[in-house]
């Protein structure tokens, strides 16, 4: 599935994303170089990491989903995936070949049925 999105379509995404839960700690789109080109922290949140290492953090998630492209053609392209860490959860979701939508969330999120209406709000 290629989305095709600009840059006022990617803030509406992101601010979609953060109106559905509380929860939602930053919604954010980095392109294939890891920079963020829209979205961000939740107003009124302090950020749980340094600012430089948000950016080896989008660099690396660039990479990362890069590389699971390399068994879209075996096992079908990804639609998310979905980390728990000790302080917060994470998920990510390709759009088209060289974005992904990051959002990291508190552990207390639904995090069986958030993921499914982001894919909703990206379609």
């Amino acid at each position: 599935m290629l989305y095709h999105y600009s840059l006022v379509d990617f803030d509406t995404v992101c601010k979609n994303v953060l109106d559905l839960d509380n929860r939602i700690r930053f919604a954010g789109i980095i392109n294939e170089k890891g920079k963020l080109v829209a979205g961000g922290l939740r107003t009124g949140l302090k950020s749980l990491e340094d600012p430089k290492d948000d950016e080896m953090l989008f660099m690396e998630l660039a990479l990362r989903v890069k590389m699971r492209q390399e068994f879209d053609k075996q096992l079908g392209p990804v639609k998310f995936s979905l980390s728990m860490r000790e302080k917060v959860v994470v998920m990510s979701f390709p759009i088209g070949n060289s974005q992904v939508l990051y959002v990291s969330a508190d552990r207390g999120l639904d995090f069986t049925s958030v993921p499914m209406r982001i894919l909703e709000i990206l379609h």
